[in-house]
């Protein structure tokens, strides 16, 4: 069989990889999609209680829309927002459905080679097929050859430790009973009771957070004892709650203006500079220490929020050219470094960027991205329609772009982690970590001053 007349295997039935197998079929290429999970967009259903900040118009890619729409599908209402549960069931799985057998579920990719190659051997590499190897759900082992590998396998499943050195901390497996690293779905009955009139500590910056501190409150309102207690790396700045009514995602700013309200109205306490260094046990409670020795005060449960990073050792025999701190592809890491920017966004790119060492394999959707955050659909979307119309030679089409993305409102100024940040107006001497409470007349000090 020549290479040509091999598949594309994309690794992952979730948002970005379908739209890649669309956009494939699209040009006359076979795709086949390698699912690790039972249903198409696995990772999504897990945190189907969460409403997206993107309207359904946003997360429907156009190619998969042309293949939905002979089969009497019919688009939801663009203006609305859609929860994961909803885009995987009214979108996610017809889409599968739609490509059928080209869509492989229980099929986890263990490796990924050249047929007969190691990461080492230069003689012939190039012109051998991908060696994709997967481990069905019965434990058999098989092995396929593809001419091209797209990995959307996303992030989902590596989330960020507690450590601020981004290492588990110390007590952090220990404690393993009473941490969580997703936005809890309070709906559910015993999600519920598990917050329920204790204290939780919170720990991250991002919309995760935002989102979970604001349900917190929520149960607090009905609740009587719940409360949270906010954990971040960095000082409380004017950007910390996102872009709020500036953010070209009016519902991405919605969830920053939620989590100030949590901090303004007593439910939730922010605690700013503290990186986590241990978790301790003390009388039936947890509390977290950080590096300089400080204590806080003990909670009852712990939700992590810190981020997510790529699993890339099935992939240790590929040569990638990866970015030594985002572990993203060399070419799109500077358009997307928080210790450069904090815009959130970045200009549509495609093949160029995605691009390796190894030809014909490219990370993308939320893997692409590596550790950094503020990924959106339509940037995914835009990647695989790139990268498809190169695998079918249309060069010009590759590097044509096709979209405009949305802005944060949060510019200006590096986007550091783990770096503490002064207040606007504070002298720069208000860097000290506190426990906080914002008022509602602008950006709040950090304490100390």
């Amino acid at each position: 069989m020549s290479e040509n007349q091999l598949p594309v295997v994309v690794i992952g039935a979730g948002p970005a990889g379908l739209a890649a197998a669309a956009h494939l079929t699209e040009r006359g290429i076979e795709p086949l999609v390698l699912e690790a999970g039972a249903a198409a967009g696995s990772a999504v259903r897990e945190w189907g209680h969460v409403r997206l900040f993107s309207t359904w118009s946003e997360v429907i890619d156009p190619a998969a829309e042309k293949l939905l729409a002979p089969t009497g599908w019919s688009a939801p209402d663009g203006a609305a927002y859609p929860s994961g549960a909803d885009w995987a069931e009214r979108y996610l799985q017809p889409l599968a459905d739609v490509l059928g057998d080209k869509v492989r579920y229980g099929a986890t990719v263990s490796g990924v080679s050249r047929l007969g190659r190691d990461r080492v051997v230069d003689a012939g590499r190039e012109r051998q097929p991908f060696s994709v190897h997967i481990e069905s759900a019965d434990g058999s082992g098989e092995r396929i050859t593809a001419r091209a590998v797209i990995d959307a396998s996303g992030t989902w499943s590596t989330p960020g430790p507690i450590g601020g050195d981004g290492l588990p901390a110390l007590g952090e497996k220990a404690a393993a009973g009473r941490v969580s690293y997703r936005i809890p779905d309070l709906r559910n009955p015993a999600v519920r009771a598990r917050y329920a009139g204790r204290r939780t500590a919170v720990i991250g910056s991002g919309a995760s957070a935002f989102t979970t501190l604001a349900a917190l409150a929520g149960l607090a309102r009905k609740e009587g004892g719940t409360h949270a207690v906010w954990v971040l790396r960095r000082g409380v700045t004017g950007s910390t709650f996102g872009g709020g009514t500036a953010d070209q995602l009016p519902a991405r700013g919605a969830l920053g203006l939620a989590a100030k309200a949590a901090v303004d109205d007593g439910h939730a306490d922010a605690v700013t500079g503290f990186r986590t260094a241990a978790v301790e046990e003390a009388g039936g409670q947890l509390v977290l220490v950080a590096e300089d020795a400080r204590r806080l005060d003990p909670v009852d449960e712990i939700i992590v929020l810190t981020g997510l990073r790529p699993d890339l050792s099935f992939l240790a025999e590929l040569r990638l050219g990866l970015d030594e701190r985002l572990q993203a592809p060399t070419g799109l890491a500077p358009l997307i470094d928080p210790n450069q920017h904090s815009c959130g966004t970045v200009y549509p790119h495609g093949v160029n960027e995605l691009s390796h060492p190894e030809k014909g394999v490219y990370l993308v959707g939320m893997k692409s991205y590596g550790r950094a955050p503020t990924f959106l659909a339509m940037t995914g979307y835009e990647q695989v329609r790139s990268i498809a119309a190169a695998l079918a030679g249309d060069r010009e089409a590759a590097e044509r772009v096709e979209l405009v993305l949305p802005e944060t409102g949060v510019c200006g100024g590096a986007g550091l982690f783990d770096e503490p940040e002064t207040a606007p107006d504070s002298g720069g001497c208000c860097t000290a970590p506190a426990t906080v409470q914002l008022g509602t007349g602008g950006p709040a000090p950090t304490g100390g001053c």
